[in-house]
């Protein structure tokens, strides 16, 4: 390991084992408070401030400073509640997840795979590991560069009753998950690159992951979609949307019409809690051909 992770890893986790050691509501200050101190460095500022210009161009700067604070705030309280994720995840109902909208449509798709999509959006792995009480569940996760870091934050999830599937080993072992009838869990509203393919996001053309699509069109396996919305108080409201329609497989634009799909139904959860968002990554990175623009 390098020596600038070795020292990335240990102040990480002293940082984080100080935020476990208070009472979760306590840590949840704390960490906002680190969020605020994290703006003032200006760590990623720059580029969130563009994200959000593009994305709310009818919004005055001032406003939009405000989401970005509250964005970093959340960011801080995220982080925060890593060091307990395990606790957080078996928390007595009510505690931690204060209601659950929608999870009959998760009930229906127990003892068969099914694909759970949502993005970077307030704690997601609270509540997405949350669900492994009701069949088990899969991450797919890119590692980290910092080994250190990856390593004790996937001791977290597994702690929390959770699987990982390493998205730089294939398809393989999603394969294998969603045909024991696991549930695999995605993340697919980051820059794609070349590999992604381009649909609307906020009026603007965004390269975006294209395989959770192709994998329901050729498993036949159900997208649902997801989302954790904080309260005032920490606690978090589940709301669960009922599975995406699946266009003709057949249809060789198939998988690029869901993932318009999925993409504009994050964007309505981003357009109604807009600080709740990953504004910090460089989303509209990648342009898109000039046929396609």
């Amino acid at each position: 390991m390098k020596a600038s992770h070795r020292m990335e890893t240990l102040l990480a986790r002293a940082v984080l084992a100080a935020m476990g050691a208070l009472p979760w509501r306590g840590s949840l200050a704390a960490g906002a408070r680190l969020g605020d101190v994290t703006r003032a460095f200006g760590i990623r500022r720059r580029v969130a401030r563009e994200n959000l210009a593009r994305a709310f161009p009818e919004k005055s700067a001032a406003e939009r400073e405000r989401i970005l604070a509250g964005h970093y705030r959340e960011l801080g309280r995220v982080a925060a509640e890593y060091a307990r994720l395990d606790r957080l995840v078996r928390a007595p109902a009510g505690e931690v997840v204060a209601s659950a909208r929608g999870i009959g449509h998760l009930e229906a798709a127990r003892g068969r795979g099914a694909i759970l999509l949502s993005g970077h959006f307030s704690n997601f792995e609270v509540v997405g590991a949350s669900l492994a009480r009701l069949n088990p569940l899969d991450f797919v996760v890119r590692p980290l560069s910092n080994p250190g870091v990856e390593a004790w934050i996937a001791a977290r999830r597994r702690a929390a009753g959770v699987g990982l599937i390493s998205a730089d080993d294939g398809l393989r072992g999603i394969f294998q998950a969603l045909r024991a009838g696991r549930w695999v869990a995605f993340l697919a509203d980051q820059d794609a690159r070349g590999s992604g393919v381009f649909v609307p996001f906020f009026g603007h053309p965004a390269s975006t992951p294209v395989g959770p699509a192709r994998l329901a069109l050729k498993l036949g396996v159900p997208i649902v979609m997801g989302f954790a919305l904080r309260r005032d108080d920490g606690r978090f409201d589940l709301e669960v949307d009922p599975p995406l329609p699946l266009p003709d497989r057949r249809d060789p634009g198939a998988a690029r019409a869901l993932t318009a799909l999925h993409t504009a139904r994050l964007e309505e959860r981003v357009r109604r809690r807009p600080e709740l968002w990953f504004w910090l990554h460089r989303r509209w990175k990648t342009a898109p051909p000039a046929t396609d623009r």
